[in-house]
Order: structure tokens, then C-alpha cells, then sequence
């Protein structure tokens, strides 16, 4: 990979790790008075309208074969539909941390599927030991020495069912979205459409949550939909399409980094010693997976 293609990946990378870094404290201030179901339409159908009025702006037109649209569908529920209300559901009775340390186990997800299921990109052990360190490192990140507290086992089968699907997605849409070469925000934006469209029924019915609406909810589905659901979906399909799904997949490495600094930054928590010491190691495991630590020839 060449200086200027790495470059290329990066920024909508970074946007990517940072925009969904701050989704777990969105979907928190979002659940104030909409309901897991409400969460994930509302964000859906906030990040649809966002890409369609900039695929309207950039004059890039929806994608026209109906196999193009599918596969979108596959998409959509793998990443949209189902994580999005079961993420929002566990975040009722578990801590955003939680969520944040079984997100991160995505990069092992998406490795599975493209190493086992659908073996169209080789996994090198140089992979496989940067990917481990970050595993590590988000482990030392989130202190997990320290236990998870009490949390209901459905919540954490509810996340850990939403993170498989979240590994799906990756070598899924390298193999049958990236190769027709379509632009990232006529994809997203259809993807995104395609979720609103099939949440649609269960917002009408179990959209809210009987709580009265605030600002601070307001504000957390707005940025959720937006950024979270809007323009990170395009950004995501960009680095698949220029660095592949395995090092798409490991931005789920960065978002926990993220939450913690939202938090120390904004919401004033303390940061332990153990914080800054994964995220080195996150760093150190990320320079290995994609080579920048390898000896040249």
C-alpha cells in the first residue's frame, strides 16, 4: 500500500473510530424518552436523510439493480436493524462499558468470517498478532481485571449476537458491494433507507418510552443519526474500499479510546493509569497488523 492510498484511508478511518466512539454515550442520552426500537429507527432515518441530501448535493444517484438493493438489505439488518435495537436494549441494563469492550471484539468477528466462511482474503500471523495486541489493548484500556459489574446475561448475549453480525458485514460488502464500484454515499445512503423502511413498523408501535422529551435526548439521537448513522456508514465503506475489510474492521479497536476520553473531557470521570497504557498497546498491535513494524527487503 502505497504513501498516498494510506493516507487516503485514514482521515475517514479516524472519522469512523470517533464518530462511533461517541455512539454509546448518544445511545444512552437517546434512551431519555425513545425506546430501543425508537433509537434505532430514528437514527436510521436521520442518517438515510443526511446521505440522501449529499448523494442529491454530489448529483451520485442510487444504485439501480435490484441484486445491488439485497445485498444492501443484508447489510442493513446485520449493522442497522437488529444491532441497533439490541445495542440499545442491553445499554438499559448494562454500563457503556460493556458494550464498548464487546464492540471491540468486531476485528475477531470479521476474522472469522473472512478467514472461515469466506476465504477471499488471506489472514497472515502477522494479522492475527497485531489484531491479538489490540485485543489485549482494549482489555487494558477498559480495565477488565476489574470485572463488568452485574449485568443480565440476555443483555450480554444481546451484544455479543450484534457484534458477530457487525463481523459479518465487513467481508460481505468487500465481496459483493465493493467490486461495483458505486460511491460510499449512494451505498450508505441506500443502506440506510433500507433500515429506516424495515424499522419503520415496530417505531410506529414501540417508538418511545413514555418519558418526556428532553434536550439532552434530542441532542444524542440527532448526533447519533446524523454522524453516527449518516456520514460513518460512508466513511466505513470508503476505507473497505481502499484498505480492505480485516483493517476496516479493527477501527472497532479505537472507539473504546474514544468513549474514555468523551467521558474524561466532558462528563469529568477520572482516568486510571491503565487508560493510556492499552491504548500504546492498541497503537502497538495496529503498527503490526498493517506492516509498519515489518523489517523491509
Amino acid at each position: 500500500m502505497n504513501a498516498a492510498r494510506t493516507q487516503s484511508w485514514i482521515a475517514p478511518y479516524l472519522g469512523v473510530a470517533i464518530t462511533w466512539g461517541c455512539s454509546f454515550i448518544f445511545i444512552k442520552l437517546s434512551l431519555g424518552f425513545l425506546s430501543p426500537f425508537g433509537v434505532a429507527f430514528i437514527r436510521c432515518a436521520l442518517g438515510a436523510l443526511t446521505l440522501l441530501v449529499l448523494a442529491r448535493i454530489m448529483r451520485e444517484s442510487l444504485p439501480r439493480e435490484r441484486i445491488v438493493w439485497f445485498h444492501l438489505w443484508i447489510v442493513a439488518l446485520c449493522i442497522n436493524v437488529i444491532p441497533g435495537v439490541l445495542f440499545a436494549l442491553a445499554e438499559t441494563r448494562t454500563t457503556s462499558i460493556l458494550a464498548g469492550l464487546i464492540n471491540a471484539m468486531t476485528p475477531l468477528s470479521a476474522l472469522f468470517f473472512i478467514a472461515v466462511v469466506f476465504r477471499d482474503e488471506p489472514v497472515t500471523p502477522r494479522q492475527l498478532l497485531g489484531l491479538g495486541f489490540g485485543f489485549v489493548g482494549v482489555l487494558t484500556v477498559l480495565g477488565i481485571w476489574q470485572g463488568l459489574g452485574r449485568n443480565p446475561w440476555w443483555a450480554v448475549g444481546a451484544l455479543l449476537l450484534s457484534v458477530t453480525l457487525y463481523g459479518l458485514v465487513f467481508p460481505y460488502s468487500r465481496r459483493y458491494l465493493m467490486p461495483r464500484k458505486l460511491h460510499p454515499v449512494s451505498l450508505a445512503g441506500a443502506q440506510l433507507s433500507l433500515a429506516a423502511i424495515t424499522l419503520l413498523p415496530t417505531f410506529a408501535f414501540f417508538g418511545t418510552n413514555g418519558n418526556a422529551v428532553s434536550l439532552r435526548a434530542l441532542f444524542g439521537v440527532t448526533a447519533l443519526g446524523v454522524f453516527g448513522s449518516g456520514f460513518a456508514f460512508m466513511w466505513n465503506f470508503r476505507v473497505i474500499e481502499l484498505a480492505g475489510s480485516s483493517l476496516a474492521s479493527t477501527v472497532t479497536y479505537l472507539t473504546p479510546v474514544v468513549a474514555i476520553v468523551v467521558g474524561v473531557v466532558f462528563l469529568h470521570e477520572s482516568m486510571t493509569w491503565f487508560e493510556p497504557v492499552g491504548v500504546l498497546v492498541i497503537l502497538l498491535g495496529a503498527a503490526i497488523g498493517n506492516g509498519q513494524l515489518a523489517p523491509r527487503r
